[in-house]
């Protein structure tokens, strides 16, 4: 009689909780897959299909799903202590843009791919700018970016990954070697600064004496380019023009002047 008693306890809490049983297991069973993402199914363990953005139905327990984002990743390549052909410490960091071409690839053939994407462009990262010299790291930042870029998407190909782009963010260095740096591009803008002045200087004596000489062949130019220099100066106050007349030239103007007075 107790036994009986039992059962039908358990038979009545079995009935009773069903309800409440059959409504979690059919909301383990539902999965919305957003636009962005792509759903990898595996049934018992083995892949099973790719569920595409909407309303999907899975055999909850049985099925296990794993949601991929398929937008394109921008993951920073921590700064890395590197250094060059000519025996110069720097530090890079940089960022790494890719995504997911094969979802089931990369699931199946790679554990954790943004890590393994990390480590990969880190190194890359390393070997490419300790193969070039500091002034070659300091000009052709697209370059290495590139290079790196090629390295990594060859060996994430298989992995069902694209790398996009890889840019370098900050190329740092020894205050001491900026400071070097800095005063050799000053030495360069200097030298550069007199050359020019030195050319505009040469420039100039050219133009000058093809004036000279134009002047001394041709009757009357100095006086003429004297007069205009004078009426350059303009009529102000603050301007004073002296003009050297030679004594025997007043004495010639005296001597003109008494003559008209005797005519007179």
């Amino acid at each position: 009689m107790a036994l009986l008693e039992i059962f039908l306890g358990f038979l009545i809490l079995f009935l009773m909780a069903s309800p409440i049983i059959v409504f979690v297991l059919l909301a383990m069973g539902i999965r919305i897959v957003k636009q962005w993402e792509t759903g990898v199914r595996f049934r018992l363990g083995r892949y099973k299909d790719t569920l595409e953005p909407g309303f999907r139905i899975i055999i909850p327990v049985i099925d296990v799903v794993r949601t991929l984002d398929m937008r394109i990743v921008t993951l920073d390549i921590p700064r890395q202590q590197v250094i060059t052909k000519d025996n110069v410490p720097v530090s890079i960091n940089g960022v790494v843009y890719f995504k997911v071409l094969s979802p089931h690839d990369a699931v199946v053939k790679i554990q954790d791919f943004e890590y393994a994407i990390s480590q990969y462009a880190q190194t890359a990262l390393r070997d490419v700018v300790g193969g070039m010299s500091l002034d070659q790291v300091l000009s052709e930042r697209d370059n290495i970016g590139k290079e790196i870029e090629k390295s990594v998407d060859s060996a994430s190909e298989s992995w069902g990954i694209e790398v996009t782009d890889i840019k370098l963010q900050d190329i740092d260095m020894a205050e001491d070697l900026k400071r070097l740096m800095s005063r050799q591009a000053s030495s360069e803008r200097e030298k550069r600064a007199t050359i020019i002045k030195a050319e505009g200087d040469r420039m100039a004596a050219d133009n000058l004496a093809k004036a000279a000489e134009i002047m001394a062949r041709t009757p009357g130019a100095m006086q003429l380019r004297t007069l205009q220099t004078i009426d350059g100066l303009g009529p102000t106050a603050s301007n004073t023009v002296v003009l050297a007349v030679p004594m025997d030239m007043m004495e010639i103007m005296q001597h003109v002047n008494k003559v008209m007075r005797k005519k007179k």
